[in-house]
């Protein structure tokens, strides 16, 4: 199979205001997706696993993760993630991967807040995957793209860097 596949697993990406309880919450119906594949024109396929921040995944919701690319017929996919434990998720699935090209991101400031740095994160993993022929787990943040064991959270600045 040869398209890519956008996975989302919660995190900051997908966050939105609920002007009820007045905290951010996951957005489980794909309108940050959908509303960056509108503008693109395009129309990659999307899924879900785990709705989650980053911050509450569990052991269990990594393996489940890990199993669902493993299981999955695309051999490219785009999981969006949270930053937090990004490395960690990342660290799993590549334990166990073969075959696929797997990109992790995600975003620091939702969507909903503002697109300008989402967006550019989806773009620079799509764009990755459309030209390497090569197997593996890389994370795309920040305008840097790397194996997942070459990037890390700078948690003092607020950025990714490389390793």
């Amino acid at each position: 199979m040869d398209d890519i596949l956008l996975l989302s697993t919660g995190g900051t990406f997908n966050k939105v205001y609920n002007r009820i309880s007045g905290e951010l919450e996951i957005d489980t119906s794909f309108l940050a997706l959908q509303t960056i594949q509108k503008s693109w024109l395009s129309n990659y396929p999307i899924d879900t696993i785990i709705n989650k921040d980053s911050l509450d995944f569990t052991p269990k919701d990594r393996e489940d993760l890990k199993n669902y690319i493993i299981n999955s017929p695309y051999t490219k996919i785009v999981v969006i993630h949270g930053t937090d434990t990004i490395h960690l998720s990342a660290k799993v699935v590549a334990q166990a991967l073969k075959n696929k090209t797997i990109l992790f991101t995600g975003a620091m400031v939702p969507f909903s807040i503002d697109p300008i740095e989402a967006t550019a994160n989806l773009a620079s993993a799509i764009g990755f995957l459309h030209a390497t022929k090569e197997p593996g787990v890389s994370i795309a943040l920040n305008g840097k793209i790397a194996q997942y064991t070459k990037i890390r959270k700078n948690r003092v600045e607020g950025y990714f860097e490389y390793t």
